[in-house]
């Protein structure tokens, strides 16, 4: 069976039709040609295809695309309009919080997902107290990020690059 859906990729408004069972993944990769948001494990264990559905964080590998019909997609490639890098891809560049660079995508989606969540108060598993947002020590983005996997293992880096954006976002 086949639907016709519309999505706001990086913004831009994309129409497509596509069997129902066609995961987001898919649908930007094969349909799209967007090929920001990588096929990792597709399983939805790795986080290498994770982006930002209307600003919240989903692994699109286990996102039917007709189920985000009329949302808004933002990958990695989406967060540099013009060429001009975000804060934090400019973070992980100069923390070196990549290797291979085959998870920076979602790395990167997922640590501005995971920003946005903390600042909304939003706990994790280690969060201590739910009264005040959380402080965003080392372990909480450890475990904030804990669904993206490096194989490389840039893990430090990668806390360091979201150490300085966040330090960024508190500069004035």
């Amino acid at each position: 069976m086949k639907a016709s859906i519309t999505l706001r990729v990086d913004g831009e408004q994309r129409s497509l039709t596509l069997d129902t069972r066609t995961t987001l993944l898919d649908a930007l990769r094969e349909h799209l040609g967007v090929t920001a948001a990588k096929k990792g494990c597709d399983h939805g264990q790795c986080g290498a295809c994770t982006v930002l559905l209307d600003g919240r964080r989903v692994t699109t590998c286990l996102s039917l695309a007709v189920a985000c019909d009329g949302t808004s997609v933002t990958t990695a490639e989406g967060l540099a309009p013009g060429g001009t890098l975000h804060p934090l891809q400019q973070a992980f560049l100069e923390q070196d919080a990549l290797q291979c660079g085959y998870c920076t995508p979602g790395q990167i989606c997922s640590a501005l997902g995971m920003l946005d969540e903390a600042q909304a108060g939003h706990p994790s598993f280690v969060t201590e107290g739910l009264a005040a947002p959380a402080e965003l020590s080392d372990e909480e983005i450890r475990e904030r990020m804990s669904g993206n996997l490096c194989r490389c293992g840039a893990y430090v880096n990668i806390v360091a690059a979201i150490r300085q954006a966040i330090a960024e976002r508190a500069t004035p």
